[in-house]
């Protein structure tokens, strides 16, 4: 079996996919995982932090602006500085690591002003990271989205930044691949579902994997991403 890799869910007031997450990685790929609280400080023993999906402090102010000074993230740069580390953001999870810094750009408000709640095509456009190698580069994968601010924006210089250097790991497409505005069900730019940082071991993404674990949920394309990660670690 080897060694297991251990994962922490950081769980904030107001999150509400925490449990989710914990169930997809301890209970469905059998690592260890456990939940962290956001006022703790001791995360140094994880090889992976999970920022979940929700509404962390109720998104009040902007979503994920006032998660981002907990106390949990004091020492999330020095984490995130340290060999094989890494940082996985879901939705709010995401835009609370655009909020601290550790990604680039920020979030708006989805282009039709409402919530969307559905599955979504997105492609794998690196698959030679440490969270997609068990994937396809082109490959389409089938994952639910659930927020009300998922349109990803940056300005030109940072989104020809992540073009040129692949730190762009999904994109949202029909189911046969292509990139298309009908597609672009947020208004995302470039079609954007998730970004990493430049060390690619911190990867930001709105769709969610640990939704889309069995078949029985309606797809378990999601398990790719895990699966990619967990193997990384391991051959590390």
């Amino acid at each position: 079996m080897g060694k297991k890799i251990k994962f922490g869910v950081v769980v904030f007031p107001g999150s509400n996919c925490d449990a989710d997450c914990l169930w997809a990685v301890r209970d469905i790929l059998n690592q260890d995982a456990e939940f962290i609280w956001h006022e703790s400080k001791n995360i140094k023993k994880y090889d992976c932090l999970i920022f979940p999906g929700g509404f962390s402090y109720g998104d009040y102010l902007r979503s994920g602006a006032i998660a981002r000074f907990s106390k949990v993230m004091e020492s999330i740069n020095e984490f995130a500085n340290k060999k094989n580390k890494f940082i996985i953001g879901i939705c709010n999870g995401f835009q609370i690591l655009l909020e601290a810094g550790l990604l680039p750009g920020t979030m708006l408000h989805n282009k039709n002003l409402k919530f969307i709640c559905e599955y979504v095509n997105v492609i794998v456009e690196n698959n030679e990271t440490p969270f997609t190698n068990k994937c396809e580069k082109g490959q389409v994968l089938k994952i639910p989205v659930a927020h009300g601010e998922g349109n990803y924006f940056c300005d030109e210089r940072t989104l020809n930044t992540l073009i040129a250097t692949e730190k762009i790991a999904f994109r949202y497409c029909d189911i046969n691949g292509n990139i298309t505005d009908e597609a672009n069900i947020n208004g995302s730019v470039y079609n954007i579902a998730g970004i990493m940082n430049t060390k690619e071991n911190i990867l930001g993404m709105m769709p969610h994997p640990e939704r889309a674990m069995i078949k029985d949920l309606g797809s378990e394309d999601g398990k790719l991403i895990w699966e990619s990660l967990i193997n990384y670690i391991k051959k590390s």
